[in-house]
């Protein structure tokens, strides 16, 4: 299991990386995927109203999420390009520019 974490505006977005052998979660809605590598993480955008109050830099916004949608890929280092880029466009959504995102790998989600 590998942990990818997008830091920025003083928030942060966690997904996991069920890596060859690990069962990723199933949930109702979940699609089937036989790759040894699969990504799951959050996806939100922001929302006139409802949804979550999300402080991010020096705004207060609301955020709605949607159900996390499993992606398969075949390579681990294909899976951690998608994660990367899928954490930067979650944060593009809040009008987070990509330079201020930065973004960790977790090895051990122990130590997270």
């Amino acid at each position: 299991m590998l942990l990818v974490r997008g830091r920025a505006g003083g928030t942060a977005l966690t997904g996991t990386i069920y890596e060859a052998g690990e069962e990723p979660p199933r949930y109702k809605g979940s699609p089937d995927t036989d790759a040894p590598y699969v990504w799951v993480c959050d996806e939100f955008y922001e929302v006139d109203s409802g949804g979550s109050t999300q402080r991010i830099g020096d705004r207060t916004i609301q955020i709605a999420f949607e159900t996390p949608m499993p992606r398969g890929f075949d390579s681990r280092e294909r899976a951690i390009e998608a994660a990367k880029e899928h954490v930067r466009t979650q944060f593009a959504r809040l009008d987070v520019p990509d330079g201020k995102v930065t973004i960790e790998l977790i090895e051990d989600p122990d130590e997270a």
